[in-house]
């Protein structure tokens, strides 16, 4: 039985009709990195990469220039657009002074951010709401279309406010938590910037404005979109890490301080139990010599060495008398030097 050959249709395609052959792939999805980027753009997305590694690694570790940082990029960033955008005292200022202001005002807020803890807590809770909410704005686009442009303005702004509270209230865990996911979020569009030019970010815009039927991401643009959360959690364990190696650093020498404290103290109960040992109990044994104060002499200490030695003559009896021909007596009561009472030739002839 001979094989039935199939029909030849004429397509405008020049491939064969029958040959089941790839579709030729999307030319919006194949990647290819900008060759000649400009150069004060890749400056300032090299600086951000910086920046966003310290963020994702060290926020927590370097709370006091994260905080100055925060204030000075977002305060510059708001004015330079207010200023850039609208018309001020009906006059379209430059770009330069734009920058200008935008510099000055960002350096004020900058300190204020800085020195004032609370404030500092606030905005970081701000900016990590925004990132949460901005990320999860990207995610349900294959689900979800809002239908105007206050959905996720207000989503946006509620994730903000309960991020800012949530980091008041829990100040470490959400500044780990805001520095880490803010820290990725800025490696992401930089990387974003340099293989795509910024697709993420005006698809983030148009989101915004709730724009209808937006053609679809790219594959690459979804990784970019999933390193985001990885990056975030890399970042935060790596913050927990340096926190528990500060802490047990810390506690390590809080306890060398106290052991030497008490170390101190246990040398000065020592002393004070030395000085308060009774009187007559080892006066004068080696060097050491208590004295009595002034006041606290009797009348006895101070009595004439001939009363003394009659005292001993008594107690010897005249018959050890030669047998101890050099008494020796202590005349003072805190153990002074002594001195012979009697010489031997007025001894035997007495």
């Amino acid at each position: 039985m001979e094989e039935a050959l199939l029909p030849l249709a004429m397509t405008s395609d020049s491939r064969p009709f029958n040959q089941q052959l790839p579709e030729p792939p999307d030319p919006r999805c194949v990647l290819e990195p900008q060759d000649n980027p400009e150069l004060a753009p890749a400056l300032v997305c090299a600086l951000c990469c910086c920046f966003g590694i310290i963020y994702c690694c060290f926020g927590y570790r370097c709370f006091k220039a994260v905080m100055f940082l925060s204030g000075l990029l977002s305060g510059a960033l708001v004015i330079f657009l207010l200023c850039h955008k609208e018309r001020v005292l009906e006059t379209q200022l430059s770009l330069e002074v734009s920058a200008g202001i935008a510099l000055g005002i960002g350096l004020l807020c900058g300190l204020v951010t800085m020195l004032v803890r609370s404030v500092g807590l606030f905005l970081t809770g701000l900016l990590l709401g925004l990132t949460l909410g901005a990320g999860a704005l990207l995610g349900t686009e294959p689900i979800y279309q809002p239908p105007s442009a206050w959905v996720p303005a207000g989503g946006l702004v509620g994730l903000a406010l309960l991020g800012a509270l949530l980091t008041l209230r829990w100040p470490r865990p959400f500044t780990i938590l805001g520095t880490a996911l803010l820290g990725a979020a800025v490696l992401v569009a930089c990387a974003d910037y340099f293989l795509e030019g910024l697709a993420l970010g005006s698809r983030l815009g148009q989101r915004l404005q709730a724009l209808p039927a937006l053609p679809p991401l790219c594959w690459y643009s979804w990784v970019l979109l999933g390193t985001w959360p990885a990056l975030g959690a890399l970042g935060a364990l790596a913050q927990w890490k340096l926190m528990d190696e500060e802490h047990g650093g810390h506690a390590n020498v809080v306890l060398s301080h106290q052991r030497r404290h008490l170390q101190l103290l246990r040398i000065r109960q020592q002393e004070a139990k030395w000085h308060r040992t009774s009187p007559g109990v080892g006066l004068c044994e080696g060097s050491y010599r208590r004295q009595l104060p002034p006041n606290a002499r009797s009348p006895a200490d101070s009595l004439a060495p001939s009363y003394l030695q009659s005292l001993r003559e008594r107690q010897l009896g005249p018959g050890n008398q030669a047998t101890a021909p050099h008494t020796i007596l202590d005349l003072d009561s805190d153990c002074g030097s002594t001195v012979p009472l009697t010489t031997p030739s007025s001894s035997a002839q007495t």
